[in-house]
């Protein structure tokens, strides 16, 4: 039984290697903060207090910052798990990888033939601030994972393969 069956039949999810966000609820307080501390200097400085326009201000770039945590939890998320690597809304099982790819030579001038590959996820390409990590798929397709520490997830998603190839051998016997 695999480790993701096991954990449905006990109730519990099954342990996280790897897990970027995307985005932060924190970040949603930044423009208030701003706002509250502009209203703080103009109180101590004295005279007109901007109460409407600094209210806002507040909730409007709140709102627009809801508006971009919301999207950033939802399409540039990573997580890998002991049996599927989840990149923004896509759900890859591990037994569908075949292999990761190695790094790209930065000394080399030709390309890799996974760096054209499509991007997991629902977005058109890798995300910003995020680097591709070539996965050869067992149908013979070329994928790209990506993350920001796309070292940290290379060696999570290596390991988690090592050892899933390990239980397959296993059962085979």
């Amino acid at each position: 039984m695999s480790e993701a069956a096991a954990a449905d039949a006990s109730g519990t999810a099954p342990a996280v290697l790897f897990s970027e966000p995307g985005a932060r609820w924190r970040t949603i307080a930044y423009g208030p903060a701003l706002c509250g501390f502009i209203l703080v200097l103009e109180l101590i400085r004295g005279g007109d207090v901007h109460w409407f326009g600094l209210v806002f201000c507040a909730a409007l770039l709140a709102g627009f910052v809801w508006l971009q945590v919301i999207a950033g939890k939802r399409h540039i998320s990573v997580e890998l798990t002991a049996d599927t690597l989840r990149e923004g809304t896509e759900l890859l099982p591990l037994r569908n990888i075949a292999e990761v790819l190695p790094e790209v030579d930065a000394e080399s001038w030709d390309d890799e033939d996974w760096e054209s590959a499509r991007a997991l996820g629902e977005l058109s390409g890798v995300p910003r601030r995020r680097k591709g990590i070539g996965l050869k798929l067992r149908d013979g397709g070329l994928v790209q994972a990506w993350a920001r520490d796309h070292r940290t997830l290379r060696a999570e998603l290596t390991a988690a393969l090592e050892k899933l190839s390990g239980d397959e051998e296993k059962e085979a016997r």
